[in-house]
């Protein structure tokens, strides 16, 4: 089976309800970026860090994966599929996909302030005063801006192996994320999906100037074609 790696980031789960990053201001969900997304913020206000998370968890109650994440799962009925995501939602999971790596974390874990290997499934608010067995406090499992990112060589790792390369709802513009299309074959295809790209296609590369519903169906049709020549 050919072996396709799919990037996705925040453009694969707008489609379901689920806000970008940050809008154009620089802002999330009304905040500034810093004060509910990185160390320096939770250790000013914890408080509104974990509000701010508790939030964005409830909220993944009250959607469902889009025909993008459904497009994804079932590429695997002819596909070996890899999907490394800058997702911290289960949109993917839930719509079938088996393999997938969260490179910034996932809402649906928590982990402890004091062993970054204590992560355990969490579906509910955090609190103050929730702690560990060792009495730490509980955080979200995100990787927060300053903080490094455990999985890159895990990603970087599966992208060597691609045949086929999906770029999926992301502006290629946060590192190392950004980083991970320059790991693949000189020879791999790369289909890049954004409504607002920031590439020009070129001989290698495939821009579909569509959100993730749309121009999934594309280049999946013309993935198909092509493997069948």
């Amino acid at each position: 089976m050919k072996h396709i790696v799919v990037l996705t980031g925040a453009g694969m789960s707008a489609e379901s309800g689920l806000k970008t990053f940050r809008d154009s201001n620089g802002l999330w969900e009304g905040h500034d970026v810093m004060s509910v997304a990185s160390p320096q913020g939770f250790a000013s206000n914890p408080g509104l860090v974990l509000d701010f998370y508790n939030e964005r968890r409830r909220q993944l109650k009250d959607v469902e994966p889009n025909s993008a994440h459904s497009d994804l799962a079932n590429l695997e009925n002819d596909f070996k599929v890899s999907i490394v995501t800058q997702n911290v939602d289960d949109l993917h999971e839930r719509a079938g996909s088996t393999n997938v790596l969260h490179l910034h974390g996932e809402l649906r874990k928590i982990r402890s302030t004091g062993n970054d290997s204590d992560i355990k499934d969490w579906t509910e608010d955090i609190n103050l005063g929730d702690v560990c067995e060792n009495g730490h406090q509980l955080r979200p499992h995100i990787v927060w801006f300053g903080e490094d990112v455990p999985l890159i060589e895990d990603a970087i790792t599966i992208c060597e192996t691609a045949d086929i390369l999906m770029i999926i709802g992301t502006s290629m513009q946060v590192y190392p994320a950004a980083g991970l299309m320059n790991y693949v074959k000189l020879s791999t295809p790369i289909y890049f999906i954004d409504p607002n790209p920031a590439m020009e296609s070129n001989r290698r590369l495939t821009v579909i100037a569509e959100p993730a519903t749309v121009g999934i169906k594309t280049a999946i049709q013309i993935i198909k074609e092509n493997v069948s020549e």
